[in-house]
């Protein structure tokens, strides 16, 4: 015995220990098939809509936090003077597709794994 714990094949007892708190994480059925349910409405969703335009304040802190120093100081003339700029959003088609293929194939795997 090392300790509290027994010593297999010259493993100190430090090693065991910190190899039994390491645990992985595995999903049940039911997570799996609510993800694939999330992705087909999500996909779904991408394949309705064509465009998404977003409110003032989100267009505002994209301006202010990804563009460049031109970009932002146009957008802060617009918006002074009342006219301001709202950024769409056009996601690309292959975007529903994909997310509706991961969503099916995520459904179809939790029909045929075991009840838990």
């Amino acid at each position: 015995m090392c300790g509290a714990l027994p010593c297999a094949g010259g493993a100190s007892g430090l090693s065991l220990l910190f190899a039994s708190k390491v645990r992985s994480v595995e999903f049940n059925r039911n997570q799996w098939f609510f993800i694939g349910i999330f992705l087909l409405l999500l996909g779904l969703q991408f394949r309705m809509v064509t465009e998404y335009v977003l409110n003032r304040e989100t267009t505002q802190f994209l301006a202010e936090n990804t563009a460049t120093d031109a970009d932002a100081s146009l957008y802060g003339l617009a918006s002074d003077l009342g006219a301001t700029p709202q950024k769409v959003i056009h996601p690309p088609v292959w975007l529903g597709w994909c997310t509706l293929s991961v969503g099916s194939v995520f459904v179809l795997q939790s029909l045929a794994m075991r009840k838990p």
